[in-house]
Protein backbone atom coordinates (compact mmCIF):
# COMPACT_ATOMS: atom_id res chain seq x y z
CA UNK A 1 0.00 0.00 0.00
CA UNK A 2 2.86 2.57 0.93
CA UNK A 3 4.43 1.35 -2.38
CA UNK A 4 1.43 2.13 -4.40
CA UNK A 5 1.10 5.46 -2.45
CA UNK A 6 4.31 6.66 -3.15
CA UNK A 7 3.86 5.95 -7.23
CA UNK A 8 0.53 7.44 -7.13
CA UNK A 9 1.99 10.25 -5.68
CA UNK A 10 5.36 10.53 -8.55
CA UNK A 11 2.65 10.38 -11.02
CA UNK A 12 0.79 13.48 -9.74
CA UNK A 13 4.09 15.37 -9.25
CA UNK A 14 5.10 14.25 -13.08
CA UNK A 15 1.73 15.49 -14.40
CA UNK A 16 1.48 18.52 -12.65
CA UNK A 17 5.12 19.09 -14.03
CA UNK A 18 4.40 18.02 -17.56
CA UNK A 19 1.08 20.61 -17.44
CA UNK A 20 3.22 23.56 -15.62
CA UNK A 21 5.59 22.64 -18.49
CA UNK A 22 2.63 22.83 -21.22
CA UNK A 23 1.91 25.92 -19.00
CA UNK A 24 5.35 27.73 -19.44
CA UNK A 25 5.23 26.47 -23.15
CA UNK A 26 1.97 28.30 -24.11
CA UNK A 27 3.11 31.43 -22.48
CA UNK A 28 6.25 31.89 -23.93
CA UNK A 29 5.01 30.95 -27.36
CA UNK A 30 2.52 33.48 -26.90
CA UNK A 31 4.26 36.53 -24.76
CA UNK A 32 8.10 36.02 -25.40
CA UNK A 33 8.35 36.57 -29.24
CA UNK A 34 9.04 40.50 -29.47
CA UNK A 35 8.98 42.91 -32.38
CA UNK A 36 12.84 43.65 -33.60
CA UNK A 37 12.37 47.10 -34.79
CA UNK A 38 15.36 49.68 -33.98
CA UNK A 39 12.15 52.33 -32.98
CA UNK A 40 8.93 52.61 -33.56
CA UNK A 41 7.38 52.89 -36.92
CA UNK A 42 4.13 52.72 -38.57
CA UNK A 43 2.70 49.89 -40.65
CA UNK A 44 0.36 50.86 -43.73
CA UNK A 45 -2.75 48.14 -44.70
CA UNK A 46 -3.93 48.93 -47.83
CA UNK A 47 -7.66 47.85 -48.14
CA UNK A 48 -8.35 44.72 -49.63
CA UNK A 49 -4.82 43.23 -48.20
CA UNK A 50 -5.85 39.29 -47.51
CA UNK A 51 -3.58 37.44 -44.77
CA UNK A 52 -1.36 35.96 -46.77
CA UNK A 53 -0.48 39.84 -47.87
CA UNK A 54 -0.31 41.19 -44.47
CA UNK A 55 2.38 38.45 -43.17
CA UNK A 56 4.46 39.08 -46.98
CA UNK A 57 4.74 43.28 -45.81
CA UNK A 58 4.93 42.22 -42.30
CA UNK A 59 8.31 40.31 -43.39
CA UNK A 60 9.10 42.48 -45.86
CA UNK A 61 9.37 45.62 -43.58
CA UNK A 62 10.71 43.95 -40.81
CA UNK A 63 7.92 43.90 -38.30
CA UNK A 64 8.07 40.26 -37.38
CA UNK A 65 12.05 37.96 -37.52
CA UNK A 66 9.79 35.09 -36.09
CA UNK A 67 7.13 34.22 -38.27
CA UNK A 68 6.07 30.88 -37.28
CA UNK A 69 5.75 32.27 -34.10
CA UNK A 70 3.72 35.15 -35.74
CA UNK A 71 0.96 32.74 -37.55
CA UNK A 72 1.22 30.30 -34.62
CA UNK A 73 -0.67 33.50 -32.47
CA UNK A 74 -2.08 35.08 -35.57
CA UNK A 75 -4.48 31.46 -35.89
CA UNK A 76 -5.29 31.24 -31.86
CA UNK A 77 -6.44 34.61 -32.77
CA UNK A 78 -8.15 34.14 -35.73
CA UNK A 79 -6.64 37.09 -37.00
CA UNK A 80 -6.39 35.33 -41.19
CA UNK A 81 -10.31 35.72 -40.99
CA UNK A 82 -10.24 39.30 -39.34
CA UNK A 83 -7.29 41.46 -41.82
CA UNK A 84 -8.40 44.93 -40.78
CA UNK A 85 -7.03 48.09 -43.40
CA UNK A 86 -5.30 51.09 -41.95
CA UNK A 87 -2.38 52.71 -40.43
CA UNK A 88 -1.39 51.05 -37.42
CA UNK A 89 1.67 52.30 -34.86
CA UNK A 90 3.98 49.56 -34.08
CA UNK A 91 6.64 50.30 -30.80
CA UNK A 92 9.80 48.20 -30.61
CA UNK A 93 9.75 45.60 -28.28
CA UNK A 94 6.21 45.29 -28.59
CA UNK A 95 5.28 41.85 -28.32
CA UNK A 96 3.97 39.74 -31.37
CA UNK A 97 0.69 38.96 -29.04
CA UNK A 98 -0.48 42.73 -28.81
CA UNK A 99 1.03 43.12 -32.27
CA UNK A 100 -1.75 40.42 -33.63
CA UNK A 101 -4.26 41.76 -31.15
CA UNK A 102 -4.07 45.16 -32.29
CA UNK A 103 -3.81 44.42 -36.02
CA UNK A 104 -7.37 41.84 -35.87
CA UNK A 105 -9.08 44.67 -33.53
CA UNK A 106 -8.69 47.54 -35.95
CA UNK A 107 -6.61 49.52 -33.35
CA UNK A 108 -5.38 52.08 -35.87
CA UNK A 109 -3.63 55.22 -35.29
CA UNK A 110 -5.25 58.68 -37.07
CA UNK A 111 -3.48 61.13 -38.12
CA UNK A 112 -3.27 64.53 -38.84
CA UNK A 113 -3.88 66.00 -42.10
CA UNK A 114 -3.06 69.62 -42.46
CA UNK A 115 -4.77 71.69 -45.56
CA UNK A 116 -3.44 75.05 -46.28
CA UNK A 117 -3.06 77.17 -49.14
CA UNK A 118 -4.02 75.23 -52.45
CA UNK A 119 -4.49 77.07 -55.94
CA UNK A 120 -5.41 73.88 -58.25
CA UNK A 121 -7.27 71.06 -57.65
CA UNK A 122 -4.48 68.68 -58.87
CA UNK A 123 -2.25 69.98 -56.11
CA UNK A 124 -5.17 69.75 -53.90
CA UNK A 125 -5.56 66.18 -54.52
CA UNK A 126 -2.06 64.92 -54.57
CA UNK A 127 -1.47 66.49 -51.18
CA UNK A 128 -4.70 64.10 -49.65
CA UNK A 129 -3.31 61.36 -51.88
CA UNK A 130 0.01 61.17 -50.17
CA UNK A 131 -1.85 61.84 -46.57
CA UNK A 132 -4.71 59.23 -46.70
CA UNK A 133 -4.90 56.08 -49.16
CA UNK A 134 -7.32 58.20 -51.52
CA UNK A 135 -6.78 57.77 -54.94
CA UNK A 136 -5.73 61.52 -56.42
CA UNK A 137 -7.33 60.75 -59.44
CA UNK A 138 -10.31 59.44 -57.98
CA UNK A 139 -10.37 62.86 -56.16
CA UNK A 140 -9.61 64.86 -59.12
CA UNK A 141 -12.52 63.15 -60.94
CA UNK A 142 -14.57 63.84 -57.90
CA UNK A 143 -14.31 67.71 -57.41
CA UNK A 144 -14.68 67.68 -61.02
CA UNK A 145 -17.79 65.34 -61.47
CA UNK A 146 -21.51 68.04 -61.54
CA UNK A 147 -23.28 65.11 -60.70
CA UNK A 148 -21.40 63.61 -57.38
CA UNK A 149 -20.99 67.28 -56.19
CA UNK A 150 -24.72 67.95 -56.04
CA UNK A 151 -24.63 65.56 -52.40
CA UNK A 152 -22.36 68.05 -51.37
CA UNK A 153 -24.11 71.22 -52.12
CA UNK A 154 -21.36 72.46 -54.24
CA UNK A 155 -20.13 72.71 -58.06
CA UNK A 156 -16.66 71.72 -59.78
CA UNK A 157 -16.54 75.44 -59.88
CA UNK A 158 -17.14 76.06 -56.00
CA UNK A 159 -15.97 72.57 -55.16
CA UNK A 160 -12.45 74.24 -53.78
CA UNK A 161 -14.63 76.37 -51.44
CA UNK A 162 -15.35 73.24 -49.03
CA UNK A 163 -11.84 72.76 -47.98
CA UNK A 164 -11.31 75.25 -44.90
CA UNK A 165 -7.95 75.29 -44.17
CA UNK A 166 -7.20 73.57 -40.91
CA UNK A 167 -6.10 70.75 -39.09
CA UNK A 168 -7.97 68.15 -39.57
CA UNK A 169 -7.43 64.25 -37.83
CA UNK A 170 -8.42 61.31 -40.31
CA UNK A 171 -7.94 57.48 -40.44
CA UNK A 172 -5.49 56.49 -42.91
CA UNK A 173 -7.73 54.62 -45.23
CA UNK A 174 -10.82 57.22 -44.94
CA UNK A 175 -12.43 56.16 -47.61
CA UNK A 176 -13.19 59.13 -50.86
CA UNK A 177 -16.72 59.54 -49.94
CA UNK A 178 -15.85 59.41 -46.18
CA UNK A 179 -12.90 62.50 -46.81
CA UNK A 180 -15.96 64.47 -48.87
CA UNK A 181 -18.59 63.76 -46.17
CA UNK A 182 -16.14 64.88 -43.40
CA UNK A 183 -15.16 68.14 -45.52
CA UNK A 184 -18.96 69.07 -46.04
CA UNK A 185 -19.32 68.79 -42.09
CA UNK A 186 -16.40 71.04 -41.25
CA UNK A 187 -17.36 73.00 -43.78
CA UNK A 188 -20.76 73.85 -42.15
CA UNK A 189 -19.66 73.93 -39.18
CA UNK A 190 -17.37 76.59 -39.61
CA UNK A 191 -20.30 78.59 -41.75
CA UNK A 192 -22.07 78.43 -38.53
CA UNK A 193 -25.27 81.22 -38.18
CA UNK A 194 -23.01 84.41 -37.53
CA UNK A 195 -20.77 83.93 -40.45
CA UNK A 196 -23.94 83.37 -42.45
CA UNK A 197 -25.33 86.09 -41.22
CA UNK A 198 -22.47 88.41 -41.95
CA UNK A 199 -22.31 87.25 -45.31
CA UNK A 200 -25.90 88.34 -45.71
CA UNK A 201 -25.03 91.84 -44.82
CA UNK A 202 -22.61 92.10 -48.03
CA UNK A 203 -25.77 89.61 -50.14
CA UNK A 204 -23.11 86.98 -50.74
CA UNK A 205 -23.57 82.98 -50.22
CA UNK A 206 -20.61 81.71 -47.94
CA UNK A 207 -19.03 80.26 -51.44
CA UNK A 208 -19.13 83.49 -52.71
CA UNK A 209 -17.24 84.73 -49.72
CA UNK A 210 -14.67 81.95 -49.92
CA UNK A 211 -13.93 83.63 -53.36
CA UNK A 212 -13.51 87.02 -52.67
CA UNK A 213 -11.44 85.32 -50.19
CA UNK A 214 -9.51 83.35 -52.29
CA UNK A 215 -8.51 87.01 -54.10
CA UNK A 216 -7.85 88.48 -51.17
CA UNK A 217 -5.25 85.65 -50.11
CA UNK A 218 -3.31 86.21 -52.96
CA UNK A 219 -3.09 89.82 -53.12
CA UNK A 220 -1.38 90.07 -49.74
CA UNK A 221 0.32 88.33 -46.93
CA UNK A 222 -0.17 91.58 -44.41
CA UNK A 223 -2.79 90.87 -42.22
CA UNK A 224 -3.89 94.00 -41.30
CA UNK A 225 -4.33 95.34 -44.63
CA UNK A 226 -6.88 92.38 -45.76
CA UNK A 227 -9.89 93.87 -44.28
CA UNK A 228 -9.59 97.00 -46.36
CA UNK A 229 -8.38 95.00 -49.61
CA UNK A 230 -11.77 93.30 -48.98
CA UNK A 231 -13.13 96.28 -48.68
CA UNK A 232 -12.42 97.50 -51.85
CA UNK A 233 -13.51 94.97 -53.84
CA UNK A 234 -16.67 95.41 -52.34
CA UNK A 235 -17.00 98.52 -53.34
CA UNK A 236 -16.60 97.43 -56.64
CA UNK A 237 -18.73 95.04 -56.78
CA UNK A 238 -21.87 97.20 -55.54
CA UNK A 239 -20.58 99.83 -57.87
CA UNK A 240 -20.73 97.14 -61.17
CA UNK A 241 -17.00 98.15 -61.69
CA UNK A 242 -14.40 95.62 -62.69
CA UNK A 243 -12.67 93.96 -60.27
CA UNK A 244 -9.21 93.88 -61.96
CA UNK A 245 -7.70 91.94 -59.17
CA UNK A 246 -4.04 90.56 -60.61
CA UNK A 247 -4.18 87.34 -58.95
CA UNK A 248 -7.40 86.03 -61.04
CA UNK A 249 -5.16 86.96 -64.15
CA UNK A 250 -2.40 84.61 -62.88
CA UNK A 251 -4.67 81.94 -61.87
CA UNK A 252 -6.92 81.98 -65.29
CA UNK A 253 -3.21 81.35 -67.05
CA UNK A 254 -2.72 79.14 -64.61
CA UNK A 255 0.93 80.87 -64.25
CA UNK A 256 1.72 81.81 -61.24
CA UNK A 257 5.35 82.78 -61.33
CA UNK A 258 3.92 85.85 -63.14
CA UNK A 259 5.74 89.48 -61.03
CA UNK A 260 4.02 91.80 -62.85
CA UNK A 261 0.35 91.47 -64.93
CA UNK A 262 1.20 93.35 -68.12
CA UNK A 263 -1.93 94.40 -70.82
CA UNK A 264 -0.73 91.31 -72.73
CA UNK A 265 -2.43 88.86 -69.40
CA UNK A 266 -5.38 91.01 -68.95
CA UNK A 267 -6.38 89.81 -72.44
CA UNK A 268 -6.67 86.50 -72.42
CA UNK A 269 -10.17 85.24 -72.21
CA UNK A 270 -11.52 83.40 -69.38
CA UNK A 271 -14.41 83.58 -66.85
CA UNK A 272 -11.55 83.53 -64.10
CA UNK A 273 -9.96 87.07 -65.57
CA UNK A 274 -11.78 90.26 -64.15
CA UNK A 275 -10.47 92.50 -66.17
CA UNK A 276 -12.63 90.78 -68.94
CA UNK A 277 -15.24 89.67 -66.83
CA UNK A 278 -17.55 91.67 -64.20
CA UNK A 279 -18.37 90.11 -60.50
CA UNK A 280 -16.43 87.52 -58.77
CA UNK A 281 -14.67 84.49 -60.89
CA UNK A 282 -16.36 81.12 -61.00
CA UNK A 283 -14.56 79.81 -57.97
CA UNK A 284 -12.30 80.39 -56.04
CA UNK A 285 -8.74 81.02 -57.18
CA UNK A 286 -6.88 79.58 -53.64
CA UNK A 287 -8.25 78.00 -50.54
CA UNK A 288 -7.94 80.85 -48.25
CA UNK A 289 -7.02 80.89 -44.35
CA UNK A 290 -9.50 81.17 -42.02
CA UNK A 291 -8.44 84.72 -40.76
CA UNK A 292 -8.48 86.05 -44.18
CA UNK A 293 -12.70 84.84 -44.92
CA UNK A 294 -13.00 86.72 -41.50
CA UNK A 295 -11.32 89.72 -42.74
CA UNK A 296 -13.96 89.46 -45.61
CA UNK A 297 -16.94 88.75 -43.58
CA UNK A 298 -15.79 92.44 -41.71
CA UNK A 299 -14.50 94.21 -44.74
CA UNK A 300 -13.90 97.79 -44.13
CA UNK A 301 -16.24 100.16 -44.73
CA UNK A 302 -14.60 103.16 -46.56
CA UNK A 303 -14.95 105.21 -50.37
CA UNK A 304 -11.73 103.53 -51.67
CA UNK A 305 -11.97 102.00 -55.11
CA UNK A 306 -8.28 101.17 -56.18
CA UNK A 307 -4.95 100.11 -54.52
CA UNK A 308 -1.67 99.31 -55.38
CA UNK A 309 1.64 98.73 -54.02
CA UNK A 310 3.34 100.87 -52.07
CA UNK A 311 6.85 101.93 -51.96
CA UNK A 312 6.62 103.27 -48.42
CA UNK A 313 6.92 99.68 -46.72
CA UNK A 314 7.20 96.41 -48.87
CA UNK A 315 4.28 94.44 -48.93
CA UNK A 316 1.73 96.94 -48.04
CA UNK A 317 -0.58 98.80 -50.29
CA UNK A 318 -1.30 102.86 -51.24
CA UNK A 319 -5.17 103.25 -51.46
CA UNK A 320 -7.09 105.88 -53.20
CA UNK A 321 -10.70 107.12 -53.93
CA UNK A 322 -10.23 108.07 -57.52
CA UNK A 323 -8.79 107.51 -60.26
CA UNK A 324 -6.23 110.11 -60.55
CA UNK A 325 -5.02 109.63 -57.14
CA UNK A 326 -4.54 105.83 -58.35
CA UNK A 327 -2.59 106.95 -60.81
CA UNK A 328 -0.05 108.85 -58.83
CA UNK A 329 0.05 106.25 -56.50
CA UNK A 330 0.90 103.75 -59.08
CA UNK A 331 3.31 105.96 -60.51
CA UNK A 332 5.16 106.06 -57.44
CA UNK A 333 5.44 102.62 -57.40
CA UNK A 334 7.03 102.07 -60.75
CA UNK A 335 9.69 104.92 -60.34
CA UNK A 336 10.83 103.31 -57.04
CA UNK A 337 10.81 100.13 -58.87
CA UNK A 338 13.14 101.57 -61.63
CA UNK A 339 15.67 102.79 -58.95
CA UNK A 340 15.70 99.68 -57.77
CA UNK A 341 15.98 98.08 -61.21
Amino acid sequence: MKRNKRTKSAVAIIILAAILATAVYFYQKINAPKVQLPEDGFLYVPTGTNYEELVAVLEDQKFISDKASFEWIAKQKNLPNNVRPGRYEVKRNMSIKSLVSMLRNGEQKPLNVVINKFRLKEELAGFISQKLEIDSLALLIGLNDEVYLRTYGITPETSMSLFVPNTYEFYWNTSLDRFMERMKLEFDNFWNDKRRQEANKFHLTPEQVMILASIVEEETNYEPEKSTIAGVYMNRLQKGILLQADPTVKFALKDFTITRVLTVHTEYDSPYNTYRYSGLPPGPICTPSIKTIDAVLNAETHNYLYFCASPDKIGTHAFAKTLREHELNAKRYQKWLNQQR
